[in-house]
């Protein structure tokens, strides 16, 4: 399911609403300062859930070395 951009994953949960991913991706976004690019969701012991996320990386410019020296 995706929700605001977000791939939101349930794995072990039985037919999660759309209320309870934006839920799991507020409560990621609040913790969390960089762009969230997709979440995890696994039933755990209970009525415990175990949430991992990944992150959007920063671009990058590669800056190569001039030494002077021939290869």
């Amino acid at each position: 399911m995706t929700v605001d951009g977000v791939k939101i994953n349930f794995v072990g949960i039985d037919d999660p609403t759309r209320e309870e991913a934006a839920n799991y991706l507020a409560y990621v976004r609040d913790r969390v300062s960089i762009p969230v690019k997709s979440i995890n969701v696994k039933a755990g012991d209970g009525d415990f859930v175990d949430v991992s996320y990944v992150a959007r990386g920063e671009k990058f410019e590669r800056i190569r070395r001039i030494t002077g020296r021939p290869d």
